[in-house]
């Protein structure tokens, strides 16, 4: 997913983007979702979250 259309997800949720690296807000993103914020961590390659709208870009 392009940073573009992860700022606009993050206006869905009032989160301000300012210089967040794309990771980071993805993280915030998924926080405010109520997810475990683990985008592109050392969590994810034990990713059990199938239905997760980042695990694509993710994994």
């Amino acid at each position: 997913m392009k940073i573009t259309e992860i700022k606009e997800i993050a206006k869905r949720y009032d989160i301000k983007v300012g210089k967040t690296s794309k990771s980071e807000l993805v993280r915030i993103i998924q926080q405010a979702e109520g997810n475990q914020p683990c985008f592109a961590s050392n969590l994810s390659a034990e990713c059990d979250q199938h239905s997760c709208a980042w695990r694509e870009d993710c994994v």
